[in-house]
């Protein structure tokens, strides 16, 4: 396989330094359809070396939390993409060879290898394998005229085709399988912009689509005449709304030690002049007016700074790192610091480097953030970690993962 794929690589190299405009019409349509081709075979390919990785638990023994985690760190895709690939890869591998097949054969593409193994799977379950085998059939045949869309509309139907003494009560299989796509496939995607905003993707189950509606619509309303806000802008500030009577409420959930609150941290010079410009524990800073009116709203918890950037007060040293001490550790690691990871220091455990049984101190520098899994996975793994001469933790690998034990740092939560 190595050798066929350097082959391939090759030649598809070659392909890519040769001038498109150089051919004739029929000539781009047909090299078109042949790299087409060329692309779902690479993606039956791909969705193999996925589920064998998968299967021999090769990414939890690199420290990944999942294999779609793992997917995203080594191929830089997204989670929900790396997700569903490895979703697919399953789906496949569990007892479709027929989809396997056609996509291999490029007679299929990716989004429709998807909607035809989901459409067998609920025909099988329905009406056995016997219909599941004429199904695969027919809809392959139909995927060389409808996209996935149209696929999967005509696919809540194929039982009347290949097995039409069952189909009524499959339709009702059918629709139950359809909710259980749903609610498998319920996500919010929140993407942190360069400047500080996020962006809100997402879709919701029907129940979920509900609440956020009875709760957003009556925050929605215009305020008056003169309100020239937009819908879209109504519906930004009333979730703002829903954030701070969530907060006010004070029944939120502790994260890390700490009960869910805005922190915003300043200079001690600013501080002596009443709140000057602050930053928030996103590492994003707000303007002084920003922060003098989260002040009259808000409990602000002050992580007071000196000149060179420092931290003045972090509280005494205990056993647990909570309170000012664990707020100093979210500004200087922004997350779990275990190299690749994303989660958010809401997620995030203090743990001591020295472990605090062994004579370890409560301190800044023999405390890092770590979510949930590389918690466990550095007490029970073989990676090591040392504070760095900029007092930033370095992870040091197993020498069975990088001979040389390279030390690695978190690069996900640089704001620089």
């Amino acid at each position: 396989m190595m050798e066929g794929l350097a082959q391939a690589e090759a030649t598809v190299t070659a392909c890519a330094d040769s001038a498109a405009w150089a051919l004739p019409e029929q000539g781009l349509i047909a090299a078109l359809d042949a790299a087409h081709r060329i692309e779902q075979r690479l993606a039956a390919i791909k969705l193999a070396l996925i589920r064998e990785l998968d299967c021999r638990g090769t990414p939890i023994a690199q420290g990944a939390s999942s294999t779609a985690v793992w997917l995203r760190e080594r191929l830089h895709l997204t989670v929900p993409t790396a997700r569903r690939l490895v979703d697919l890869a399953t789906t496949l591998d569990a007892g479709n060879p027929g989809v396997r097949q056609a996509l291999a054969d490029a007679d299929i593409t990716l989004d429709q290898a998807r909607v035809i193994a989901d459409t067998v799977t609920t025909v099988e379950s329905a009406a056995g394998s016997a219909a599941a085998d004429k199904a695969v059939g027919l809809l392959v045949e139909w995927a060389g005229q409808f996209d996935p869309t149209l696929l999967r509309k005509l696919g809540t139907r194929i039982l009347d085709h290949v097995a039409p003494d069952v189909a009524d009560r499959a339709a009702q299989a059918a629709l139950d399988a359809e909710d259980r796509r749903a609610a498998r496939d319920r996500h919010v995607t929140i993407s942190t912009l360069t400047d500080g905003r996020l962006r809100l993707t997402g879709t919701l189950d029907t129940e979920t689509a509900g609440l956020l509606r009875a709760a957003i619509d009556p925050l929605t309303a215009p305020t008056g005449p003169d309100d020239q806000r937009s819908p879209g802008q109504r519906r930004h500030d009333a979730l703002a709304d829903l954030c701070r009577l969530s907060l006010r409420t004070g029944e939120l959930p502790v994260h890390g030690g700490e009960p869910a609150q805005l922190v915003v941290t300043t200079s001690y010079d600013n501080l002596g002049r009443q709140l000057g410009a602050g930053t928030l524990d996103t590492g994003f800073d707000l303007a002084p007016e920003t922060v003098r009116r989260l002040a009259c709203d808000a409990a602000i918890l002050p992580a007071v700074l000196g000149s060179t950037g420092q931290t003045l007060d972090v509280g005494r040293q205990r056993r647990l790192i909570t309170g000012p001490l664990r707020r100093a550790l979210v500004l200087r690691d922004r997350g779990c610091a275990f190299p690749g990871c994303d989660r958010p220091p809401r997620w995030c455990d203090a743990h001591h480097i020295h472990h605090w049984a062994d004579g370890g101190n409560t301190s800044l520098t023999n405390a890092v953030l770590l979510c949930g899994h590389h918690h466990r996975h550095i007490h029970h793994g073989d990676w090591t970690i040392r504070p760095g001469n900029d007092g930033h933790p370095d992870f040091i690998p197993p020498a069975w993962l990088d001979p040389e034990q390279v030390p690695r740092r978190n690069h996900y939560h640089r704001r620089t």
